[in-house]
């Protein structure tokens, strides 16, 4: 028995943990749930706690450049405090509420090129801790899809879509990162705008909608970023005119003369660069869901450290590589 601790310490013989997520994709601000199933070693071992903690693949902008890490936002206790016995099978069902913040992935079954996961840790007494990462597939809500089919109609684009380090000046961002969808101008704006960034930040009571728009410059001028902001409910999705209200949003932004904000605004200096393939329809056409399925692709994971600790951001950059989401060998 003492040898066997001991080759638990060392991760040898321990008990193994998978979590499996129930089928579909989350929704933001809503339950995610699932059963932690845990597998017992060749020994006893008291099992400390279970946690649950959400990743995200995150960019980041600072004076050497920018560079993507794994950023933890949010982490859940979900059991422990008992014994595992060797050999024994357990599980443990959990139900955890989404932060309103979190991104969507996904927009009609089509990825954006946004890459989350769950990442569940079991702390073991006497042995090596143990992990599983698994990927949390998340789509809109009912306004954000609302919004993002109006853009479509209107024959907005889909070019890509990421996650970026730092906060947006004068709104009601609670996460530490916020999501930016890239769209290529309608026809009609195409000689006012290169481009649209559309970032949702809902909560309980609504959600903020950020649109920016880089325009283009004039003959005698240089073209500068404008920013703009509204508010709308979670209600009443069905029953409004989105185009009409979206197509209004757009025009007060580029009606903007001078800029009312820029990245600096969002935590961070400097614009992305970003290849500028329009993938834009006409306004009778399918809107942003076949917009996403021509314009979406995998962004290429540089992982670096500094945002949550090295093993995590090795464990974690391994999924996110496309490595796979089995548990980690040791």
């Amino acid at each position: 028995m003492v040898f066997k601790r001991l080759l638990g310490s060392l991760g040898v013989g321990g008990p193994t943990v998978d979590t499996v997520l129930e089928p579909g994709a989350a929704l933001p601000g809503a339950p995610l749930s699932g059963q932690v199933y845990l597998q017992g070693g060749d020994a006893d071992f008291d099992i400390e706690h279970i946690t649950l903690e959400l990743v995200a693949r995150v960019e980041a902008e600072h004076e050497g450049g920018e560079s993507e890490g794994v950023l933890v936002f949010d982490r859940f206790t979900v059991g422990g405090g008992f014994r595992l016995a060797a050999g024994e099978r357990h599980s443990v069902p959990f139900s955890v509420a989404l932060p309103w913040e979190t991104p969507v992935t996904e927009l009609y079954g089509q990825s954006l090129g946004v890459v989350l996961g769950v990442r569940t840790e079991l702390a073991v007494a006497g042995a090596k801790d143990k992990c599983d990462l698994d990927q949390l597939t998340v789509r809109p809500l009912p306004v954000q899809e609302a919004v993002l089919e109006a853009l479509g109609q209107l024959g907005f684009g889909f070019k890509s879509a990421d996650l970026e380090y730092g906060r947006i000046g004068g709104t009601g961002q609670r996460l530490p990162f916020y999501q930016e969808i890239e769209l290529a101008p309608a026809p009609p704006y195409a000689h006012q705008v290169h481009e649209i960034e559309l970032t949702f930040l809902a909560a309980p009571g609504g959600m903020e909608v950020v649109l920016e728009a880089a325009k283009r410059g004039g003959f005698f001028s240089e073209g500068h970023d404008a920013v703009t902001r509204f508010t709308v409910g979670h209600h009443d999705v069905e029953h409004r005119d989105w185009n009409t209200e979206v197509d209004g949003w757009i025009r007060q932004l580029l009606e903007h003369r001078t800029s009312h904000g820029s990245h600096a605004a969002y935590g961070h200096g400097g614009h992305h660069g970003h290849d500028e393939h329009h993938h834009a329809s006409h306004r009778s056409g399918p809107g942003m869901g076949t917009a996403v399925a021509a314009g979406a692709a995998g962004l290429a994971v540089g992982v670096v450290g500094g945002m949550v600790a090295a093993e995590v951001v090795d464990e974690v950059g391994d999924f996110f590589e496309g490595e796979g989401d089995e548990e980690e060998e040791d």
